[in-house]
């Protein structure tokens, strides 16, 4: 049997014309049988109760919006790990720099910061060297070991190399001037630290014959040298 065809929906009360319905108002009361319903909820159409509607903010939204996207802080959630030392870098360590302003140079290492640099020295009077910082991933770690026991370096933390900056207040005439840049001139107290720090370390590198020369000397490739094949 073929499925029967659906039919259109027809309206209960057709318009004679436009507006006018074929039913009054009475019939199609009774049409619809709201007589039924009213007499089932005794004689009264069954109310149902609104839902909650949520308050509408106390707030009105602004009528204009600034032209500049307003930069909302980021979240950062993630906990901090403490950089994993490589085990061929041990304190008194002799290690080549490969970038930056001292590339080439033989430095010592002394101890590994809390922010994961390593803390590193020439010494300055051998090499020219000063206290500084230096990333793992740019130093090659040799062979060559200095004793370092007499060195005291607690102090040194990633504070220490901290600068200070202060701010300027401009006046009307300084304001078309030119500014002059003032070089910035070294504490004396790190000059102190830096002389004690090479005067144990440069009395442990004389005690070993042809370090101090090894220590000054910088590193390079000649020709003919294969880096892969190289011993530190």
């Amino acid at each position: 049997m073929a499925p029967q065809a659906r039919k259109p929906h027809a309206c209960r009360n057709p318009d004679l014309i436009r507006g006018v319905g074929k039913y009054s108002r009475s019939k199609m009361y009774h049409k619809r049988g709201l007589w039924a319903i009213k007499a089932k909820n005794g004689g009264a159409f069954p109310k149902h109760e609104k839902q909650a509607v949520a308050a509408a903010p106390t707030e009105k939204p602004p009528k204009f919006y600034p032209a500049d996207d307003v930069k909302k802080p980021l979240v950062y959630k993630r906990k901090p790990r403490s950089t994993k030392l490589r085990a061929s870098i041990t304190p008194g360590t002799v290690l080549i720099i490969l970038a930056g302003r001292f590339k080439g140079k033989r430095v010592v290492f002394l101890k590994q910061l809390t922010s994961g640099l390593l803390l590193v020295t020439g010494p300055f009077k051998i090499n020219g060297v000063p206290l500084r910082r230096v990333n793992q991933s740019y130093v090659i770690a040799t062979s060559t070991k200095v004793d370092i026991s007499g060195v005291n370096v607690e102090k040194i933390d990633d504070k220490y190399f901290g600068k200070k900056v202060e701010k300027k207040k401009k006046g009307e005439g300084e304001f078309f001037e030119a500014e002059k840049e003032e070089k910035s001139v070294l504490p004396q107290e790190k000059k102190d630290d830096q002389k004690s720090v090479d005067a144990a370390l440069i009395q442990s590198i004389e005690a070993v014959p042809d370090l101090k020369s090894y220590l000054g000397a910088r590193f390079s490739l000649k020709a003919g040298m294969k880096p892969h094949e190289l011993v530190f």
